[in-house]
């Protein structure tokens, strides 16, 4: 099912379902149709899905890090009236999500973070030196998946045309130093939001050991593992992906 994109005031998103809300934060080259399964699965399953799409190459480049996103996103979720909000991140969406719930962690009920920065960035905004290679640019795209067939020409074509765009280049490398910057492992012991932690154990970009780092800081977390998966676990085996989700937000009273 393709979902429509609804404008308002400053906010683009996707909107499906009725119910407890579960907003959902994409990657930095992640688009909103990456988690077209997932809101299929819950927005059936008596949720509200919502997908914003993040400003990532519209800030200003001294707002394009991950507080000013994280800020952004409460932005949000207080335009929708909402109080008490479930959250999903992927990769950059993970980490923004873990930096909002820092910030204001009584807007947020429950969390599940799949590939997430925080932690781990070396993969982030590296490599781009033969970017206008487009073979260099499809083997890196590939890698981001265990299966290098989940990278379709449309998701080549559009990071390297993202990767070719001088504007969109620049504002990729300073995300990539904001994550290093917005290092989460002094604040994730004081996070005692219910967390789930999804993880493809192939992901290359952030390391099956950065799943295990997350899940010994976080209070309250479970840590759930995809076998041959890598860092997009909602893309590469959603069924799993969702059957891990809702069986934890079941378990949790969510």
């Amino acid at each position: 099912m393709t979902h429509r994109l609804k404008k308002e005031k400053k906010f683009s998103y996707i909107e499906a379902g009725e119910g407890t809300p579960i907003v959902i934060l994409h990657g930095l080259m992640g688009g909103l149709s990456n988690f077209d399964s997932v809101t299929d699965f819950f927005s059936a399953k008596g949720y509200k899905v919502l997908i914003p799409e993040l400003p990532i190459y519209t800030m200003s480049l001294l707002k394009t890090n991950v507080k000013s996103f994280a800020k952004y996103l409460h932005d949000f979720i207080v335009f929708k009236g909402y109080k008490d909000v479930i959250i999903l991140g992927n990769s950059l969406g993970g980490h923004i999500g873990l930096y909002h719930t820092k910030m204001y962690p009584e807007t947020v009920k429950a969390l599940i973070i799949t590939g997430s920065s925080g932690l781990y960035e070396s993969a982030m905004g590296g490599g781009y030196t033969k970017r206008s290679d487009y073979e260099v640019i499809k083997k890196k795209a590939q890698d981001v998946f265990y299966d290098p067939a989940v990278a379709t020409k449309e998701i080549v074509d559009e990071v390297y045309d993202t990767v070719n765009d001088r504007n969109k280049l620049i504002k990729t490398l300073a995300i990539a130093k904001s994550a290093i910057r917005h290092n989460m492992a002094k604040d994730l012991p004081n996070m005692d939001i219910p967390t789930c932690i999804i993880w493809g154990k192939n992901d290359n970009v952030t390391p099956p050991e950065v799943a295990e780092e997350f899940n010994g800081l976080l209070p309250d977390s479970e840590l759930h593992w995809i076998d041959k998966c890598g860092h997009a676990a909602m893309m590469e085996h959603p069924n799993e992906f969702n059957q891990i989700m809702n069986s934890w937000l079941e378990k949790r009273g969510f």
